[in-house]
């Protein structure tokens, strides 16, 4: 992981947000001077009390007049430089969190753990924002205001100054000793919760298939058993977050014990006033609370930066390579010349396939299970560079090509349709803006007039399309490449969920469209459907076994005959 990579992630936090930093690190400062001032009024007043001018007491009431202003002041400066700088730090990291892993290719993104991005994106940001944001400014203060303490203390006795100095010694080492460990307990906290999080994520994606199986008893157990796992991860890193306070308290403890009796002996012995030891004590709790909380500051702190390091780590790889040439269309036809590619090293999926696929055909990619199908698809998609042989597009080979000029041409309808939980329009425009002719032309073409005249453009799909049928989630799908424009739609199975006739009219629709080269890999061997289809490509055991019209297929009776007989009974 390259340092540069975690400074990234450092400088967005800062980017056009200097100003409200600026102004709240001044907040802190001009707090800090003044608390330093409040413990010199209290040494005057004190001095005063024990023998001074009364009229001096006038002028010092005045001075605590103004100090309350400033006070106040400085207070309403940091509350609200602080609060913008934070809200558009956090607002900034996030999107160049998700900035940044959007970024990964398909591919290398279908092999990692999503939850470690969930994770990353929801309670490492809660934590960042409290341990390392807001914990910045709190240590600024603390260290600044201990420093000035310091000073004052040494301008009043340098004696007493030294006994503090060197008492201070033992708080300030249980840092150094306990703040590795207690990094380390919460990078182990943010992996074991996103272990968690992909948990719960799959037990609720399978509610359906759980209480199938009755097996609810089990699911659970094992949820309570990884919730036991994340809590005891949780308390190991609270125990020593607690023990480092405590130890930190009882040397303060042992700080203050130790001032207070040296001096009241130089009091006794008449080498410094009352007032002194009074702005001593005062000034000691700017001393002790830093060696109570900075400890705990810092180790937290280093375990939040520990977190971006995890970030960082996770969208190194983006598993794209920068890569200049791209695809501007599908002007010469896709074509595979013995291709091979294999997901582990010596099992091939596919073994040595030549195909062409002419620009505005369609053609149906048929086959037993495992027999290369979808990952044929992948290989068109760009999503599998690691291939032997050669895929280009328009003369273009794909593996040396730009990643997203692919997906400017290319458009994919998997099995299962992703529907997000908003309305009809936006589920078909992605979020976008198209020209109103555009879009009701893609909804048209794909046969959703019907779905939009009776429920309405803002009408909400649900999680996952859950107010939509089958059908109609795979019509967005195709909505979403006509209205995308794009040359090539590659159909993976959309069919194989629903009932025969809601199949037969999705894959209808699919032929229907001129003028784009389709690629639907399919089940289903309907006779109907399979001779609209300019072309079938017919898989077995990673190699194509047939090529031709439904027609030609049959009347060879090889193997796709055979698939077919089978398929009727």
């Amino acid at each position: 992981m390259s340092r540069e990579g975690i400074k990234k992630y450092k400088r967005i936090i800062y980017k056009k947000n200097k100003l409200n930093y600026v102004l709240a690190v001044a907040a802190v400062v001009g707090n800090s001077i003044l608390q330093i001032v409040l413990a010199a009024f209290i040494k005057g007043v004190m001095d005063i009390a024990g023998g001074g001018d009364g009229k001096q007491l006038g002028r010092f009431m005045l001075l605590a007049v103004l100090l309350m202003a400033g006070m106040g002041a400085v207070c309403l400066l940091r509350r609200t430089a602080k609060n913008n700088f934070m809200r558009k730090a956090v607002e900034s990291y996030r999107n160049k969190a998700f900035e940044e892993i959007t970024a990964k290719g398909i591919g290398a993104f279908g092999k990692e753990n999503t939850s470690n991005y969930i994770s990353a994106l929801t309670n490492d940001v809660t934590s960042i924002e409290n341990n390392y944001l807001s914990a910045g400014f709190e240590i600024i203060d603390q260290l600044l205001t201990a420093v000035l303490a310091v000073g004052l203390m040494l301008y009043y006795s340098w004696s007493m100054t030294l006994v503090v100095v060197v008492l201070s010694c033992l708080p300030i080492a249980v840092s150094v000793v306990f703040g590795g460990r207690l990094a380390k307990q919460e990078q182990e906290v943010s992996e074991r919760n996103a272990g968690f999080m992909a948990m719960v994520r799959d037990l609720l994606g399978g509610f359906a298939v759980v209480k199938s199986f009755q097996a609810q008893g089990e699911a659970s157990q094992l949820y309570a058993d990884r919730n036991q796992s994340l809590e005891q991860v949780k308390c190991r890193r609270r125990k020593t977050a607690d023990l480092i306070q405590l130890i930190s308290l009882l040397a303060g403890f042992l700080v203050q014990i130790g001032v207070f009796i040296f001096g009241a002996w130089l009091a006794v012995n008449g080498r410094i006033t009352g007032g002194v030891v009074i702005a001593f004590v005062q000034m000691m709790n700017y001393i002790l609370m830093p060696i109570g909380s900075l400890p705990v500051l810092t180790a937290n702190r280093k375990a939040a930066v520990g977190l971006i390091e995890k970030l960082a780590s996770c969208c190194e790889d983006t598993g794209e390579e920068e890569k200049q040439e791209k695809v501007t269309g599908v002007g010469c036809g896709i074509c595979l010349e013995h291709v091979s590619f294999s997901y582990e090293e010596g099992k091939e999926v596919l073994r040595d396939v030549s195909l062409d696929f002419a620009p505005g055909k369609s053609y149906a990619v048929v086959g037993a299970s495992g027999s290369g199908k979808s990952t044929l698809l992948g290989l068109v998609m760009g999503s599998c560079p690691e291939y032997l042989g050669s895929v280009t597009m328009d003369d273009r080979e794909l593996r040396d090509v730009n990643t997203d000029s692919i997906f400017d041409v290319v458009s994919v309808i998997q099995q299962n349709v992703f529907i997000f939980d908003d309305t009809i329009r936006r589920n078909i425009c992605m979020f976008r803006e198209f020209p109103e002719e555009l879009v009701e032309t893609a909804v048209r073409r794909a046969g959703l007039s019907g779905l939009v005249e009776e429920k309405g453009w803002d009408y909400v799909c649900g999680e996952g399309g859950v107010n939509l049928s089958g059908g109609e989630k795979q019509r967005i799908a195709i909505a979403r490449s006509l209205l995308k424009q794009s040359q090539v739609l590659l159909a993976d199975e959309a069919t194989s969920a629903l009932d025969a006739e809601t199949a037969d009219m999705v894959t209808g629709a699919i032929l229907d469209l001129e003028g784009i080269t389709r690629l639907v890999v399919t089940h289903r061997l309907d006779e109907k459907a399979l001779t609209r289809f300019d072309e079938i490509v017919v898989m077995r055991n990673g190699r194509v076994a047939e090529r031709g019209s439904f027609a030609g297929l049959m009347e060879r009776k090889e193997y796709f005959y055979s698939l077919y007989q089978v398929s009727r009974e």
